[in-house]
């Protein structure tokens, strides 16, 4: 089992079921601290060091939000520009400068690994939120955390469910973290559906193959969904392409609206996107159509980021079985608690 304390939490791959159960059971203790039904001032004093070098909206936010709801402070930098790193420092200075001022750091970064190799000169815990194309491990997490809750409506689990994986699959590394959590559990068959440039890197089909889980691998949207339990789509990552003009070669190739779902979809297919889903007229590759259909679960997945964020923070800092000794009450309107 995963040795959280201290620890920097950098890919899918350190963590095994135990682990993963254990960050699912604080991350549900973070339920009423999230809907503000109470506050915990566990980590009053602590600073979150949230660096995020490539744009983002919900993770950087969500990141920050999981650590004030913990009582800690959160001191933001974003952007290549107006970060040390435009002026040619290394990595490993801004780890060693930065890790001073910080008890535990957040970082997303455009390029593979740069995380890792920033990690290797941080005195604190670092907690990857997205290195390019290659990992972003809590998305996972919180992807399978919405599977397993989501499932759980209809008495399912995890192990023997029918995954459909839509859209960029090349680029799109939700799905490469979230492939690997899932090739831990059993018997899952896996429909990978998307351009053949943009099918999933071999590596991860390999993960899949050699776990025992079945694939299969089609350019076809329609006639794949009917025994899908979980929908999972993603935008095309049009930011990681060499040209624009590449990218726009493939906006617009798989759509689901309310009419494909209602045709295609079993009546309770989990509808899952990481967000941001692309709304524009061109691409379009979640209708606002869906918005109001029951089976539409990327809110409940943004919200159940929060959580999985706020557990990685009590485990990295010690502080997960200290919630409760921290606690004061809300003294201010909220209607979270209704919703």
């Amino acid at each position: 089992m995963t040795q959280f304390e201290g620890s920097h939490i950098l890919s899918v791959s350190q963590l095994d079921l135990d682990s993963i159960n254990t960050i699912f059971n604080v991350a549900n203790k973070m339920t009423p601290y999230a809907l503000r039904e109470k506050r915990t001032k566990v980590l009053e004093g602590a600073i979150l060091g949230n660096l995020f070098f490539e744009p983002s909206t919900r993770t950087r936010v969500s990141f920050g939000c999981a650590f004030n709801l913990l009582g800690g402070h959160v001191r933001e930098t974003t952007g290549m520009a107006s970060s040390s790193l435009s002026k040619g420092e290394s990595l490993y200075d801004t780890a060693r400068v930065l890790s001073t001022y910080s008890d535990v750091i957040a970082m997303r970064h455009p390029d593979a690994y740069s995380v890792k190799e920033f990690a290797e000169g941080s005195r604190v815990p670092v907690i990857n939120g997205g290195d390019g194309p290659n990992e972003h491990p809590t998305q996972a997490l919180l992807d399978l955390f919405t599977i397993k809750k989501e499932l759980s409506h209809s008495g399912m689990g995890i192990d023997g469910m029918h995954i459909a994986m839509v859209g960029d699959l090349k680029y799109g590394r939700t799905v490469h973290s979230l492939s690997r959590l899932l090739c831990m559990h059993k018997d899952i068959k896996f429909t990978l559906i998307s351009p053949t440039e943009l099918s999933m890197p071999d590596y991860v089909i390999a993960d899949i193959e050699n776990a025992g889980h079945k694939i299969t691998i089609t350019e076809q949207l329609e006639g794949n969904l009917h025994h899908a339990d979980i929908l999972y789509l993603t935008r095309i990552q049009e930011e990681r392409f060499p040209s624009q003009e590449e990218a726009n070669k493939y906006r617009g190739k798989f759509r689901l609206n309310h009419n494909i779902y209602t045709q295609h979809c079993k009546s309770n297919t989990v509808i899952m996107h990481p967000l941001p889903r692309d709304s524009r007229a061109q691409a379009n590759e979640l209708d606002n159509d869906l918005n109001s259909h029951p089976s539409l679960a990327i809110f409940r997945q943004a919200d159940n980021g929060l959580l999985i964020r706020m557990a990685l923070f009590a485990l990295t800092l010690g502080v997960e079985d200290q919630l409760e000794k921290y606690e004061c009450p809300v003294n201010w309107y909220s209607r979270k608690a209704d919703r």
